[in-house]
């Protein structure tokens, strides 16, 4: 038995496929816009009402960049409901259907640039909101320590950067920065408006490694303070001052940005900043012995010799000597390295070159002064940590301590086993977000 269907006559079919080109062709100028609408301003309050949701001055940087990235999405939208009006009106041709649909295109194409960057910032800042808010928050202070103290020690006065660095947790090994105004792949280029020190999860329920944040922080402050073609250029002219040769001389200028950050780190830190230091480049052998041609990392081998030549320099010359003992108990002997062997023969002396280019070279960008002029740590600072540790360790206030040299103190607390590891952890984070 067959069935029969009933199809609409031609005329009806018509009707309805010209009904739903009218839908179609009114419709998508509405959805883009309301994409836009969508891609709003971030308000403060609508991530908790926490000391750790993002400061009203992170939520302006980032609404400035959404409001430029919305200027380009605006005009596209009022091109669209231009050529909807066009393929909507009778007299539509093919072409102006083939425009709207170009239209349409394009104005998606801008509703995924902004909304991936609207999307960034707000996973950024609603991590603030969870259980590692306090923790993000904590950092954030040590950061904004950081740059309050070099910068009342300047030797001239410098426009003062705004907005301070902000912590985030993502999964991984290592931590990272990325800079003020750099343009960020995960944004499509846009420029980044705030230092983002980006830390991972196992760094942070270990604050006694948290040296990382004194190093990212260093980072921002090299160019933040106009360094990043100085030192690179100090840095080969004191190696080449040794008799190393230009390639040597090469090898280390390439480094430069993360010998910076670990110079920079020992003088913000003192002694627990190596000793976190060797927390992240103490590995296999193979390892810290390897040389990677194109790489900004000095081999991890002899980033703890820059460290503890410097340790020395402040005043520290039997910590520093108990670190390279241990070094190179841990590292006996260099055979299978992969460094050149120029570089291999002269690093000891380029070791102390480096050192004193980046921290005893005055600067203009220092106001005339030396690294080590503008970060005066010293033994007596060491003194504070420690005591502050013993503090921390008890649970009770550790005092007027800078915020940065408590990763000192709960370093100090855990090497000599003052308290357990939990206690030790939830005692820094409690400090840090009652300040």
């Amino acid at each position: 038995m067959s069935t029969v269907v009933d199809h609409p006559p031609a005329q009806a079919r018509g009707q309805v496929s010209s009904l739903l080109l009218t839908a179609f062709v009114g419709g998508q100028p509405v959805n883009v816009r309301r994409h836009l609408d969508a891609l709003r301003d971030f308000r403060r309050d609508e991530f908790g009402t926490s000391i750790a949701r993002p400061s009203e001055g992170h939520v302006q940087a980032v609404n400035a960049l959404l409001a430029r990235l919305r200027q380009p999405l605006q005009r596209a939208v009022d091109d669209l409901e231009q050529a909807s009006r066009r393929a909507g009106a009778a007299a539509a041709t093919t072409e102006d259907l083939s425009e709207l649909l170009r239209r349409k295109s394009l104005a998606h194409d801008w509703v995924r640039a902004t909304e991936r960057v609207w999307d960034f910032y707000f996973e950024l800042f609603g991590q603030r909101q969870g259980a590692f808010g306090e923790w993000l928050f904590a950092c954030d202070r040590i950061a904004l320590d950081c740059y309050q103290y070099i910068f009342l020690r300047l030797g001239a006065y410098r426009s003062i950067p705004s907005p301070p660095p902000f912590a985030y947790m993502r999964t991984g090994f290592s931590p990272a920065t990325y800079r003020r105004n750099i343009p960020l792949r995960r944004l499509g280029a846009q420029l980044n408006p705030f230092p983002l020190v980006q830390l991972p999860y196992h760094r942070l329920v270990n604050p006694w490694t948290m040296g990382a944040i004194l190093h990212e922080v260093s980072h921002n402050l090299q160019n933040e303070l106009q360094l990043e073609r100085d030192i690179p250029r100090a840095i080969g002219q004191a190696v080449r001052a040794t008799g190393a040769g230009p390639a040597v001389a090469a090898v280390w200028s390439r480094w430069n940005r993360e010998i910076f950050g670990d110079l920079a780190g020992v003088l913000l830190g003192g002694e627990a900043f190596v000793a976190s230091l060797m927390d992240v480049i103490g590995r296999a052998p193979e390892q810290a012995l390897a040389y990677s041609p194109r790489g900004v990392h000095p081999t991890p081998y002899l980033r703890t010799f820059l460290s503890t030549e410097l340790l020395r320099r402040m005043g520290f010359a039997d910590t520093a000597a108990a670190y390279e003992q241990a070094w190179r108990r841990l590292y006996p002997t260099t055979t299978g390295t992969t460094l050149p062997v120029q570089v291999l023969r002269s690093w000891p002396a380029c070791v102390r070159a480096t050192v004193d280019a980046v921290c005893y070279t005055r600067y203009p960008g220092l106001g005339d002064k030396t690294l080590r002029q503008v970060i005066a740590f010293t033994p007596r600072h060491q003194r504070m940590i420690e005591e502050a540790g013993v503090r921390l360790a008890r649970g009770v206030d550790p005092g007027v301590v800078p915020e940065r040299f408590l990763i000192g103190a709960v370093r100090y607390a855990l090497d000599r086993r003052l308290a357990e590891p939990d206690s030790l952890m939830r005692n820094f984070y409690t400090e840090l977000s009652r300040r």
